[in-house]
């Protein structure tokens, strides 16, 4: 939300910076994501300077120009000027070496020394075009007689900035969503930290009472869906554009400007964050009528798109025709032209899950769906119904001839909380005193009572529609405080426990400081997709998506059913910004649904592609390859101590084939390199190495691996090799589980350190190249005691391979 620095001047006198007044929001909750420079003109006349013409003799060699001196109070300048003009005694605009011209908005430029026909000249002498002021283009500017040598153009031009803040606003803080309510934050921080009494000054909100001459009507049949509505006509208004302060303060929300009665009701909701509609009084008749739509019915908004009903939607009607979807656009055929004569104007509150639903299934995203979605302020409904009546009547000339009615079935009861100060203490790490709770609420239109020494009663104001509960209140204080102002403790007390994974947690940071550690950044994505290989994902695991009623986007239509769409989302962004070399992961749910019901997994994805190491004079740029990926997935199943035995996948939806890591028969990792037909779905480059880990089989089969301390042997490891020859279809894993199967106390490693397929070997055969490594605790091994160990591994692998031993 963008708020302007000198609107909010209007309700509350300040005299903070720009820059202080960021951090006053930021600190109170209300987070300025970036500010911008709001200028009249572009660039504000920044460097510019009055000057007078000293002197003026015509250039040696060049007609049409002259050599100028001219006195801008802290020095004399030459400078050379073409314009038919100039002559000594004239008070004049100087643009100085070093400021920016922008003769047009998009092309500025910037003034520098400069040698014209062999003069120097140190500046410019403008004319009106040159600065913003006008399009004239005949002669230099000539100012008053009175003008001040040495001034800044700026100030002789009033040429005053603003500064617009733009807020990321939470969805609680729908108090903050006008000026009014930013400046009620504003009050209540320098009232407790300056010790201020400073208070918000209200804008003018009379209006005539009037004897109603309107035989108008108002009817709500929704009252569940509208619990306030408000209305009152005025007749001879006068459209017109609106005066310059009024588009000026739209502007500096970058709210353009349309006409005198559109801009005032724009101009109210930005000031209190409540929305008014403006009907023409001649296009809708004597009658109001707040009800349901009628399904299949058409209407065409404001934006001239004509738009089927859904029969949910709450409507302002005239009884026979509908007028405008309620808290959210305007109809085309009832709002206000430049022909009006006489206006109605509603202010309301609308149900905001109404609002959302219907703002979502017609994709109309408003400044009053906005607001009505996050919820108005009640008592604002009425004040800001008051301040446009005044504004109207100043600025279009009309006459009110019917007052404000209203149909109110809204619950007026007021929330109380109690609150605790000792617990207020001591939740929040500080000690305030029960005075200075009272300065801060109060300051936020909290009232206050005390119960006794320990408790108060506090009286929630209606526009904090999310404050319920003694931890809100205790926010309120806090952030009004300084969450800042809490001072960290200068010892901590940690307890450390050794326990097995009792819960998910513990294996997210087992696994998630591994993986840290190891070159992994962790990512968090939407949970919410546009459903990839729908059709692949059902036929592989029986099940269906789970669609999401009122989608925001086609993007966001279904809840995920794998992770790696997004991961691998996340590596075509980074590829596209020049970084290849990317390891991600991520913790969370996929979401399926079967004729039992829905089902939630939770997982962990990972992705590794390009180099293995960053790229440098002492590293060779090695790619990452499938066995990288099988280390890691290998690895994350120690870390769990988990019993994992491997087994080859069938083609899947992410991978042409890949490999499983299963426990207990039950898929634990499944992991491989992304398909070609995913690649080019998604559009990253290169190969992609993904797997992913189901969290809930690992939490049924949780195992705490015990660390063992042993003392170091006091004997020599024996190592030997074998160079087998075998089918190329024979994995390692075969080889190292009969070797180990045929030596379960001696033998203490196995190791693939050569792999060779080519030349001299036969068809469909390659070479691997295998280390034994033998060791006994307290005696040296001897050959008679690893031959025969050696050659029983052999006849297995021969027997059970087809392996035979290389010459």
């Amino acid at each position: 939300m963008k708020v302007s620095y000198n609107w909010l001047k209007n309700y509350i006198d300040f005299d903070l910076s720009v820059t202080e007044l960021a951090k006053v929001l930021t600190d109170t909750g209300l987070e300025v994501e970036g500010v911008k420079r709001i200028d009249k003109i572009p660039g504000g006349l920044e460097g510019l300077v009055i000057g007078k013409v000293t002197d003026c003799v015509k250039h040696e060699d060049a007609d049409r120009l002259k050599v100028t001196q001219v006195d801008i109070g802290t020095e004399v300048l030459q400078i050379v000027c073409g314009a038919d003009n100039v002559k000594s005694g004239l008070k004049v605009i100087v643009a100085t070496v070093g400021s920016m011209l922008y003769p047009e908005p998009d092309k500025p430029f910037q003034i520098k020394k400069a040698k014209i026909r062999g003069k120097s000249s140190f500046g410019m002498i403008c004319a009106e075009d040159e600065i913003g002021l006008g399009d004239s283009h005949e002669g230099i500017m000539v100012l008053d007689e009175k003008a001040e040598i040495g001034s800044k153009a700026s100030t002789y031009f009033n040429m005053s900035c603003d500064y617009q803040l733009e807020i990321g606003l939470t969805p609680n803080r729908c108090d903050a969503m006008g000026h009014f309510g930013v400046a009620r934050d504003i009050k209540a921080y320098l009232n407790y930290h300056n010790k201020d009494h400073k208070e918000l000054q209200l804008p003018q909100m009379d209006i005539p009472t009037i004897k109603d001459n309107e035989k108008f009507s108002i009817e709500v049949a929704e009252p569940s869906l509208c619990p306030t509505y408000m209305g009152a006509t005025i007749q001879n208004i006068k459209i017109e554009p609106s005066p310059e302060w009024l588009q000026t303060a739209l502007s500096s929300i970058d709210i353009e400007p349309i006409n005198n009665v559109v801009d005032i009701t724009n101009y109210v909701m930005f000031e209190f964050g409540t929305p008014l509609h403006a009907f023409d009084l001649d296009k809708i008749g004597d009658k109001i009528l707040v009800t349901k739509s009628t399904k299949g019915d058409l209407f065409t908004t404001l934006d001239g798109t004509e738009r089927t009903l859904n029969g949910e939607e709450l409507m302002i009607t005239n009884g026979k025709e509908n007028l405008c979807i309620a808290g959210v656009y305007g109809g085309i055929s009832s709002g206000i032209s430049n022909q009006s004569k006489a206006m109605f104007l509603e202010s309301a509150i609308f149900d905001s899950t109404s609002v959302r639903k219907t703002s979502k299934s017609h994709n109309l995203q408003t400044d009053a769906s906005f607001r009505f979605e996050r919820g108005v302020d009640p008592s604002l409904t009425k004040k800001a119904m008051n301040r446009a009546i005044s504004l109207i009547l100043e600025l279009t000339g009309g006459e009110l001839s019917m007052g404000p009615k209203i149909i109110d079935s809204r619950n007026t009861e007021e929330v109380e909380v109690d609150l605790n100060i000792q617990s207020l203490n001591s939740r929040l790490g500080i000690n305030i005193e029960t005075e200075e709770i009272i300065n801060i609420l109060e300051n936020l239109d909290f009232k206050c009572q005390k119960l006794n020494q320990e408790n108060l009663q506090v009286v929630v104001p209606s526009y904090r529609r999310d404050v319920y509960r003694s931890e809100d209140i205790m926010e309120e204080v806090l952030r009004i405080y300084g969450f800042n102002q809490v001072p960290l403790p200068k010892k901590w007390h940690i307890s450390f426990q050794n326990k097995e994974f009792e819960n998910s947690n513990e294996i997210h940071r087992t696994l998630s400081e591994w993986l840290v550690s190891n070159g992994f950044n962790e990512v968090i994505n939407n949970s919410l997709s546009k459903g990839l290989f729908g059709d692949k994902l059902d036929k592989k695991s029986g099940r269906s998506k789970v669609s999401v009623l009122n989608p925001l986007s086609s993007e966001l239509s279904s809840m995920r059913r794998s992770m790696l769409p997004g991961l691998l989302e996340n590596i075509k962004y980074n590829q596209n910004r020049q970084h290849s070399d990317l390891k991600f992961f991520e913790f969370g749910k996929v979401y399926e649904k079967s004729e039992n019901g829905f089902h939630e997994t939770r997982q962990l994805a990972f992705v590794i592609t390009g180099n293995q190491k960053p790229e440098s004079w002492k590293n060779d740029s090695k790619a990452v390859d499938f066995f990288e990926l099988k280390s890691i997935c290998q690895t994350l199943g120690n870390k769990l101590g988990l019993n994992l035995k491997g087994k080859t996948g069938d083609p899947s939806v992410y991978f042409d084939t890949f490999q499983q890591l299963n426990l207990k028969k039950h898929p634990l990792i499944e992991y491989g390199e992304i398909s070609n037909e995913v690649k080019k779905e998604i559009g990253f480059k290169g190969s992609v190495f993904a797997g992913v880990l189901n969290i809930d089989v690992a939490m049924k089969n949780r195992k705490h691996k015990t660390t063992v301390f042993e003392e170091l042997p006091k004997t020599f490891f024996v190592k030997r090799d074998f160079s087998l020859i075998l089918d190329k279809a024979v994995n390692y894993d075969s080889i190292e589980k009969i070797a180990l199967d045929s030596e379960k106390n001696l033998l203490k490693r196995i190791n693939l350190f050569d792999v060779y397929e080519g030349k001299n070997l036969p068809e469909n055969k390659k070479s691997y190249a295998v280390s034994f490594v033998f060791q006994h605790p307290q005696e040296t091994l001897q050959d008679a005691q690893i031959d025969p160990i050696m050659e029983t591994i052999r006849l297995r692998l021969k027997k059970e391979l087809g392996a035979e031993l290389r010459a």
